[in-house]
């Protein structure tokens, strides 16, 4: 039989128990709330606007939407971050900025835009994923650590700059493509235009394609491997070489003239097909493989 005084301990142990409960309920739920807080910015913008957003902690995801205006979500995992925006005619710039004591995680601000399809954009974010998609407009991609992935943009320049992080183009016509990054993989899948350039130091490059019609196009890569895929019917003149790496081709090519002496392994160099476009694979370290798709 329990006594008086034990049952009272035990109702007191409840009431306690249930007290931390609530309290750990309430901080759950203050925390959930603040990982959900938003604003909602609204612009009207003439054609061929240009927006620019900065965020150094989160991502930045950029959509086609109506003509003459742009929308951003932004959602706040803290009140230690604030969002700077302004607009000057046809221009419009938003930037977190980070509250003294903001951590990287409390100054995390996911950006959702919509954009007209012909706007320009600019983004930046230290280590967030940079996404843009079905413009028309020149996108420029840049940060120390970035997940870069653009698809689906055509007649525009695509320029993305990053220290390690990975970049990956899809679908992407009749652009000047530009990328540099120190020792993040790129990937292009189905990428033509006029001029595609990718300069990596240790970073993997791999483009699977078929160059075009027309174009000039240049992968170099100090250390990192280089893989083409293209498939037979490729129009290309192409020169591929690795100082210490080794290179290997999967096309019958036509011999050509070249600046240096082609050697088995080493070096190739050739046209195939009318030889519509210019492709030059460069590597000092890594392996160069033209393979055939």
């Amino acid at each position: 039989m329990i006594s008086a005084g034990l049952q009272g301990d035990v109702g007191m142990s409840r009431i306690r128990g249930v007290a931390k409960l609530t309290v750990v309920g309430i901080a759950l739920t203050s925390t959930l709330a603040a990982a959900q807080s938003r604003k909602q910015y609204r612009f009207t913008v003439g054609p061929r606007a240009a927006i620019a957003v900065a965020n150094q902690y989160g991502p930045i995801s950029v959509k086609p939407g109506p003509a003459n205006q742009v929308s951003v979500s932004a959602f706040f995992r803290s009140d230690k971050v604030e969002v700077e925006q302004s607009q000057t005619g046809n221009r419009i710039t938003l930037a977190s900025h980070l509250v003294p004591g903001a951590t990287a995680e409390a100054g995390r601000v996911d950006y959702e835009v919509i954009v007209p399809s012909d706007a320009s954009v600019v983004l930046h974010s230290n280590d967030g994923i940079l996404h843009a998609e079905g413009l028309r407009g020149d996108v420029i991609l840049e940060g120390t650590n970035p997940t870069v992935d653009v698809r689906d943009i055509s007649d525009a320049h695509v320029h993305a700059r990053t220290l390690s992080g990975p970049v990956t183009l899809t679908n992407i016509r009749g652009g000047h493509v530009e990328i540099t990054s120190v020792s993040g993989d790129v990937t292009l899948q189905a990428v033509t235009g006029p001029q595609v350039q990718v300069n990596s130091t240790s970073g993997r490059i791999r483009y699977d394609g078929d160059f075009g019609s027309y174009g000039e196009y240049y992968l170099a890569s100090h250390s990192g491997d280089i893989e083409a895929s293209a498939p037979s019917d490729a129009s290309i003149d192409v020169t591929a070489r690795s100082v210490r790496g080794k290179v290997e081709n999967d096309f019958p090519l036509q011999p050509k003239h070249t600046p240096f002496v082609v050697k088995a392994g080493s070096a190739f160099a050739g046209t195939m097909n009318k030889a519509a476009s210019s492709v030059k694979l460069f590597s000092f370290s890594g392996k160069i493989h033209l393979k055939k798709r």
